[in-house]
């Protein structure tokens, strides 16, 4: 990077210095911690000559701080697969239900907001229908931030809310589905064959909270792949050609996870499938009455408080399906 022609070609440019960022986030946390394991060590020599509980209860803080990063690195390793270190999609779909299953996806909606916030990941709204009545029927984020794809993927499933129905005036019991789908953003250089005749190309008028473009022309656009069915939109761009642009982004991530998928799918066939974590299966379940309960049905990892899973305390959960599944 030092040397003069460095920045002759600035994309090449671009990738060594988003290489030397990768390793720097693995070497650079590594060292900090080995210098702080050998302070405590030396501190520790020290105690053995000298009766000093406070100091003794401050090295056994800074240990489980150090306990806590090695952990947080441990993770991280996990994240190998080659678009962990990705920017992703997220989508939200209310299930059958209506109303009640439509306000559960606004709250997962909410929950997602406020871990990316947690995770210092950026969030931008790419697409929303709101629900007839209240909630949301679906919405997409674009989140970007450090490996969003690899913690993200945890997240995709069926998720089951348990509740008092607050839209039931006899106040009876409810059952609420919606799913989530986590799609990584595929680079340039990754070659993914769509072809035009493929394509359903359909626009419409933008919805939302207002804007200078929203409900005055066609800007947002729809996208099916005829082939698989898969159907991508977009809404949240001023225009018709940047819209078009996001969808396209979408589809060739969702072809490309789908080629994936499929090269699994045969090696699991071939090796002898183990556990079935497929789209489509129920994940986590969140229990609001008669007790407050969440619990994931893939690592039986749970928590009583349900309040701080809703805003965002997500990474007990994603770490230990991390450690199960990598």
């Amino acid at each position: 990077m030092e040397a003069s022609e460095f920045w002759s070609d600035n994309d090449k440019a671009q990738k060594v210095i988003s290489e030397a960022n990768e390793l720097k986030g693995w070497v650079v946390p590594y060292k900090e911690l080995s210098k702080r394991f050998e302070d405590v060590n030396a501190f520790l020599s020290e105690l053995e000559e000298e009766d000093d509980p406070q100091m003794y209860r401050e090295l056994l803080d800074e240990l489980d701080a150090i306990v806590s990063k090695l952990e947080d690195l441990e993770i991280r390793k996990m994240l190998s697969g080659k678009l962990d270190a990705n920017d992703c999609y997220l989508s939200i779909n209310s299930g059958a239900g209506g109303t009640e299953s439509c306000d559960w996806a606004d709250m997962l909606s909410r929950m997602y907001q406020r871990w990316a916030t947690k995770r210092g990941w950026k969030i931008e709204v790419v697409d929303q229908v709101q629900g007839d009545v209240a909630g949301i029927k679906s919405i997409t984020y674009k989140l970007t931030g450090s490996f969003a794809f690899g913690y993200c993927k945890a997240e995709k499933g069926v998720h089951r809310l348990v509740r008092i129905s607050p839209f039931d005036s006899n106040a009876k019991r409810h059952t609420s589905f919606a799913s989530v789908d986590v799609t990584p953003e595929i680079d340039e250089e990754i070659e993914v064959d769509i072809r035009s005749e493929d394509l359903r190309v359909d626009t419409f008028r933008a919805s939302g909270a207002g804007g200078q473009h929203i409900n005055t022309t066609d800007s947002a656009v729809r996208i099916t792949h005829i082939p698989t069915g898969i159907v991508v939109s977009c809404q949240g761009e001023r225009s018709q050609i940047q819209n078009r642009e996001t969808c396209m982004k979408m589809l060739k991530a969702k072809l490309y996870e789908k080629q994936l998928e499929e090269r699994e799918k045969e090696l699991k066939q071939m090796g002898g499938e183990k556990k079935d974590i497929a789209w489509g299966s129920q994940i986590r379940n969140y229990v609001f009455q008669p007790y407050s309960l969440v619990k994931d049905t893939r690592t039986n990892h749970e928590t009583g408080n349900i309040q701080s899973v809703m805003d965002g305390d997500l990474d007990p959960f994603v770490n230990a399906y991390l450690k199960e599944f990598g």
